[in-house]
């Protein structure tokens, strides 16, 4: 039986494949753009405030950071305890069109050997665990013309 594939934060991305996107929220008051999403307030201390609305992020940015990770994230994320943690890069992108910038892991297989600082990567979904019922799913970040 197929695992049902439930996102690890709601909200946060959508679709799937060449669909798939990070999702924020722009003022319409000073065109901030926030990622994690903000449905409350706009962030920007210089601006009196507009409506948040969703809007899909760039798929594409630039290296602009990058760590090997040796540790369990904290929560949100769901791990399995009982299973032995395997370390993977943590990437900090510059998003295309937004210029923010925005942290996830690097696709499956890809290594800190594989980053360099100013490389073009790609959002792409992930499956952060799996467990009897669920593949939890998020966003991993990709260099550009490496096919999973």
């Amino acid at each position: 039986m197929p695992h049902a594939r439930t996102p690890v934060v709601a909200g946060w991305f959508t679709g799937e494949g060449d669909d798939f996107r990070l999702v924020g929220t722009r003022c319409s008051a000073c065109g901030s753009v926030f990622f994690p999403r903000e449905d409350t307030f706009c962030r920007n201390p210089e601006c009196e405030g507009g409506e948040l609305t969703a809007t899909p992020l760039s798929g594409r940015g630039r290296v602009w950071s990058y760590t090997d990770t040796r540790y369990r994230p904290p929560s949100p994320y769901v791990t399995n305890p009982e299973l032995p943690w395997e370390p993977y890069a943590l990437v900090a992108v510059e998003l295309e069109a937004e210029r923010i910038v925005v942290l996830g892991q690097a696709a499956a297989g890809v290594t800190v050997g594989d980053l360099r600082v100013g490389m073009e990567v790609e959002v792409v979904p992930g499956v952060l665990y799996e467990d009897a019922e669920t593949a939890w799913t998020t966003w991993n970040w990709r260099p550009t013309g490496v096919t999973a």
